[in-house]
């Protein structure tokens, strides 16, 4: 019923999925950390981007943001596929907005996010001269290390474990990793990953790791409440986008929250939308809809996704799921099911977020 949108930090212990499979087999998929990272101000300030190279980066993402999102419930080897397109496609844009100096230093940078993991790029292989005794014996010690790292999701989603306690799990896991990795290298070798690397980058200041938020389709739709708006014209502002179905028991119960949300932060430029996606004949009916709004005492724009386009177009696969969208159109947190499920506190850790991103700029 819960699924948090915890996530690792970027630079943190990698899942590659590569469980059970020997180095001869596969070669262990690497993680989106150029994705992730580039949509970040902070990573913009390190390759010194001036303002036209930002905006036309922007640009950029928004052309792979969209599929990158929806690919996140795609079977594994799909998924897989579909990141190795878009990173593509991305580097491939960047390779026309960024000179060569601004390349050469974000290489460095996806090489110290994927941690210990970058000795299986090519490049990386390639120039440390990597022996197959080598690689065999690292992807050997990354399967244990992702079997672990499995379990401690595990944990974590079904309750039997904290966020905390998780956090230590994948230090220590991290911790062996560098460890494995400095008995494999030769001196040599070691040296050679220093300059790969280059000078350090503080991966906690990176806050953007999440695509920009899907625009808000009006096919199909009936606003029952406010609106319409799209979110290309909330730039400026904190919003909060949650699906749900009136009739179902666990959204009835996050509505409080959200009308909570409502009334402690409008004052602050937070903008709540609700999207009514039907699950049940009685929710297409746009006067039931409205009426089970003014019961529940809903203040906020509300619309009827009668077709399902917007569900479909963020992806979604649960009443209720709620995101929460950055002041530049970057969602950067989600809650599916209740926010406060079996004692969990999800709506106190919700808030949170919203606090920190109407504290941000904009």
């Amino acid at each position: 019923m819960l699924h948090s949108s915890f996530r690792f930090p970027l630079a943190a212990v990698i899942l590659l999925a590569c469980v059970g499979v020997h180095a001869d087999d596969v070669s262990p998929e690497m993680p989106p950390v150029l994705l992730k990272m580039i949509r970040d101000e902070a990573v913009h300030d390190e390759l010194n981007l001036s303002d036209a190279q930002r905006q036309r980066l922007l640009g950029a993402l928004r052309t792979v943001d969209g599929r990158w999102f929806r690919s996140r419930n795609m079977p594994a080897a799909n998924q897989q596929q579909e990141i190795s397109t878009l990173t593509s496609e991305l580097r491939g844009g960047l390779d026309d907005i960024l000179d060569h100096d601004q390349s050469a230093r974000l290489a460095q940078l996806e090489r110290q996010a994927l941690g210990t993991r970058m000795v299986l790029r090519d490049d990386v292989a390639v120039a440390l001269e990597l022996t197959t005794s080598q690689r065999d014996s690292l992807v050997e010690a990354f399967a244990e290390t992702d079997r672990h790292a499995a379990e401690t999701q595990k944990k974590l989603r079904d309750g039997e474990q904290t966020t905390e306690s998780a956090d230590r799990m994948l230090a220590r896991l991290k911790a062996a990793e560098r460890e494995q990795l400095a008995r494999t290298l030769t001196e040599s070798q070691k040296s050679k990953l220093a300059t790969l690397t280059g000078m350090p980058f503080d991966f906690g200041r990176v806050r953007r790791t999440y695509p920009l938020a899907p625009e808000l389709t009006e096919e199909g739709v009936t606003w029952i409440q406010g609106g319409p708006v799209t979110l290309e014209q909330l730039r400026g502002k904190v919003v909060a986008v949650h699906f749900y179905a009136f009739q179902c028991i666990n959204c009835r119960r996050n509505l409080p929250h959200y009308q909570a949300w409502f009334d402690d932060y409008s004052n602050e430029d937070l903008v709540i939308i609700g999207i009514q996606t039907p699950e049940t004949s009685s929710e297409r009916v746009a006067a039931r809809v409205a009426a089970a709004a003014q019961s529940e005492g809903i203040k906020y724009p509300v619309m009827l996704d009668g077709d399902a386009l917007n569900w479909k177009g963020w992806s979604n696969t649960m009443w209720p799921t709620v995101y929460l969208i950055d002041k530049q159109g970057f969602i950067r947190r989600w809650w599916q099911g209740e926010m406060n499920w079996k004692e969990t506190r999800g709506e106190e850790q919700m808030r949170r977020t919203i606090e920190q991103l109407l504290s941000e700029d904009s």
